[in-house]
């Protein structure tokens, strides 16, 4: 396993971080029915596999994300660097409901995380979305006070835009920024990596596999199970998903040139866009970060990558 600066903190983490967003369950941005038992073997084997780095958000599942991880990572606290978000408003059935960044509610969030999550220090705690409506002077000195209490190490930002992540910049040292970032969803390009690589801010990058496009596992006219949100979202039917599935298929025989699948293909691919990139890869079931932990170790030649370029040259964006 590669490990990997976490901006200025000197913490290091692997380059392929666990993605716990799945196993928090159904709801609104849920994905299904989920094992628990499955959810903590994961997250185990993980550890197993030199993964010491799990993100999570107080939304997942309305919090059962973070208790599983408390659950799964036991005694290993000290072994493990983890990661959780705020500002994500749900309501008891999992719907999201709006954001907020006041302070009194990311104060709140921080104390209820730390219960759920069973430590008395966060190591990386971060606004899980811009509040327009609330001042970013507010928001980050939410964070500052957090961190002068210890209850919180280091603090990030998710899916913020450049002029908010500047600004927030100039208010708090800020750690990491997470944004979507795959080979079907590159936006970050034109900025905000540049910006973050300039900063010295590691990029989260989430949704690496485009929340399962680029797995490999699946096929025309499937149909998710229910509570899944991909079963509602138009990238995931009709003629943009059999497109992409197209793409997916010239992948899957550029990696298995290599003997890799597509899914450790499309990491290996986000972590030598820059080196302060991580790769958050979700999973609930044991075999499925087996086979993405693995992509750490495969450097793709210029040649590799230029392939990669010209098969995903068609793809349509998956802006989720």
């Amino acid at each position: 396993m590669e490990y990997r600066q976490l901006g200025k903190s000197g913490i290091r983490v692997s380059a392929v971080a666990f993605g716990a967003w799945a196993i928090g369950g159904p709801g609104q941005w849920g994905w299904g029915s989920v094992d628990d038992n499955q959810s903590v073997a994961a997250i185990r084997r993980a550890l197993e596999l030199g993964v010491n780095f799990i993100d999570t958000a107080d939304a997942y599942g309305r919090g059962h994300s973070e208790e599983i991880i408390a659950k799964a990572i036991g005694n290993q606290r000290k072994d493990v660097v983890i990661a959780t978000k705020a500002g994500i408003v749900v309501d008891d059935q999992g719907n999201e409901v709006g954001v907020s960044g006041r302070r009194d509610y990311i104060l709140h969030a921080c104390e209820a995380s730390l219960r759920r999550l069973q430590t008395d220090t966060i190591d990386l705690y971060q606004v899980h979305s811009p509040d327009e409506k609330t001042p970013l002077e507010e928001t980050m000195g939410a964070l500052s006070d957090l961190l002068q209490q210890g209850k919180v190490r280091t603090v990030g930002v998710s899916n913020y835009p450049l002029a908010m992540l500047e600004e927030s910049a100039r208010l708090i040292e800020l750690t990491s920024l997470q944004p979507p970032y795959s080979l079907f969803n590159r936006g970050i390009e034109a900025d905000l990596l540049p910006w973050c690589k300039q900063h010295s801010l590691t990029v989260l990058a989430y949704a690496p596999m485009a929340h399962g496009l680029l797995s490999g596992k699946y096929t025309a006219g499937m149909k998710f199970a229910e509570g899944d949100w991909r079963a509602r979202d138009e990238h995931f039917q009709g003629e943009k998903f059999e497109r992409n599935l197209r793409v997916v298929e010239r992948l899957r025989r550029i990696a298995a040139e290599s003997g890799r699948t597509v899914a450790q293909l499309a990491i290996a691919w986000v972590l030598s866009q820059s080196d302060n990139l991580i790769a958050l890869a979700g999973a609930r079931r044991a075999e499925q970060i087996e086979e993405t932990a693995k992509a750490a170790d495969w450097i793709l030649s210029r040649q590799d990558i230029q392939r990669i370029e010209e098969a995903t040259a068609d793809a349509v964006p998956v802006l989720v």
